[in-house]
């Protein structure tokens, strides 16, 4: 299985849009702002979005920011989304996307990497992350 892991360019739109709707569960995507949010993304140094494809194809995605804190005395790396279609589940690509997370991490000097999920615990503690804290939200709109 031949599979191509990069950054998102802009050509990506379309395809991540399908993916992004795919994960969304809390909120309906639409087209105008995804196309908006894309944009910044991809604009934003302190973001990595790598797309996994096979044969030209989406199949997943991840989503991670880098940004500086206090309390880990640097910066920590947040995955905000990452999402592979369902029939590739199991071949390591959610795996290997965590991997490129990770790396990019460690070239920005990351003390950690952090996320929140609710569906997928035993994914995360089978690569190495340990349970630390709950999750809060407050919607505004």
């Amino acid at each position: 299985m031949d599979i191509e892991y990069r950054q998102a360019d802009p050509l990506d739109e379309g395809d991540l849009f399908e993916l992004a709707a795919g994960l969304a569960t809390s909120y309906t995507l639409n087209k105008e702002d995804f196309s908006k949010t894309f944009e910044k993304l991809l604009n934003d140094p302190s973001v990595d979005l790598v797309v996994a494809k096979m044969d030209s194809k989406p199949i997943g995605y991840v989503l991670a920011f880098h940004h500086p804190t206090f309390y880990a005395n640097g910066v920590v790396s947040w995955v905000e989304e990452i999402y592979v279609l369902e029939q590739f589940r199991g071949l390591n690509i959610g795996k290997r996307l965590m991997q490129i997370v990770e790396e990019k991490a460690d070239c920005r000097e990351s003390r950690l990497v952090a996320l929140a999920t609710r569906r997928a615990g035993g994914f995360y503690s089978a690569i190495g992350y340990s349970e630390s804290a709950s999750y809060f939200k407050k919607e505004l709109r």
